[in-house]
């Protein structure tokens, strides 16, 4: 699969007259808990020629493409991404901080350095607290729930904890999440759920987890009362954004 996904990544390259700078795994894949029939969620930055830039009539920073049973492939503009970059956006964080490497460059670390000095907890905090949020109301209110609904859960809250505490992005991989947040007596319980959640199909359905709803319930308390308590952050400044995105798309001074 890895090599499909390379002839896909140089593909779409060659269509759209792209260089890909980073392509990654983001969805089940990625975090560590994937079930058989898990599709393959691929996510790239990439950036076009200069010349493409200079445009008067409206532009796209996105590739899409069609999503089927095993296939969910997007990329963005490396200028869309660096004003999400610019406000923190969380998803770009996790795309540059997936451990599913498909392609990359060296341009990538210069990525994750800007991001670095751009990353505001607050607004990680309250994406990764709006998700898990939803997710409890949607998918855990039953008396048998979809196993992989837990995940959507527990791995948000275990985000915010680890902002709390170490006040930066989170890892990607939730093994890392839960050696930092998780308490050691919920370990047992959550592999378990890892277990049933590999060997299960995508809609298998579980008791609810009575100790682990507790668990989520009171961390996510504990972040909204610490979201509600940070003060706004200052922007970061756009010159070192703008000095990556001139440098990658090979602006020259007098280019036309």
């Amino acid at each position: 699969m890895r090599n499909k996904i390379l002839a896909r990544l140089r593909q779409i390259a060659s269509e759209e007259d792209v260089t890909i700078l980073h392509a990654v795994e983001s969805g089940s894949r990625a975090w560590g808990f994937a079930s058989a029939d898990s599709d393959y969620d691929v996510r790239f930055l990439y950036v076009r020629p200069a010349r493409w830039y200079l445009r008067l009539g409206k532009t796209r920073g996105v590739l899409e493409y069609p999503v089927d049973e095993v296939w969910d492939v997007n990329g963005w503009d490396l200028q869309k991404a660096l004003r999400l970059m610019h406000s923190s956006n969380p998803a770009l964080f996790e795309w540059l901080g997936s451990p599913v490497v498909y392609l990359t460059t060296p341009f990538a670390e210069e990525l994750r350095a800007a991001g670095r000095a751009c990353y505001r907890k607050r607004a990680g905090l309250h994406h990764y607290l709006n998700m898990a949020r939803g997710n409890l109301q949607k998918h855990l209110r039953d008396e048998t729930v979809q196993a992989k609904k837990y995940f959507y859960v527990l791995r948000p809250a275990l985000a915010c904890r680890w902002i709390l505490e170490k006040e930066a992005p989170p890892p990607v991989a939730f093994a890392d999440l839960c050696k930092s947040g998780l308490p050691a007596a919920l370990r047992p319980v959550v592999e378990q759920l890892l277990d049933w959640k590999h060997i299960l199909p995508e809609g298998g359905r579980i008791a609810r987890l009575p100790e682990l709803d507790r668990f989520l319930e009171e961390s996510l308390a504990q972040a909204e009362r610490a979201a509600a308590a940070l003060p706004k952050e200052p922007d970061p400044d756009w010159g070192p954004l703008d000095a990556l995105f001139l440098r990658a798309a090979g602006w020259k001074e007098g280019l036309a």
